[in-house]
């Protein structure tokens, strides 16, 4: 099944950027999310932390 695959993409011009733009794409991703959780502010990842927990907006159904 891989050769069938592997043999089909070999026939088609210019295929090899992609699979560079989609590591960059995830690098950058996780370049900005690590930036995001490093300089997310202290008060904010405590109040969302404690959304599981807050019964206070809870209603009945």
């Amino acid at each position: 099944m891989f050769k069938f695959i592997k043999g089909h993409l070999e026939s088609i011009t210019g295929i090899e950027i992609y699979p560079m733009i989609s590591l960059l794409i995830f690098f950058f991703f996780f370049v900005v999310l690590f930036y995001w959780v490093i300089t997310a502010k202290k008060d904010y990842i405590t109040t969302v932390s404690n959304i599981p927990l807050d019964n206070q907006n809870e209603t009945e159904i």
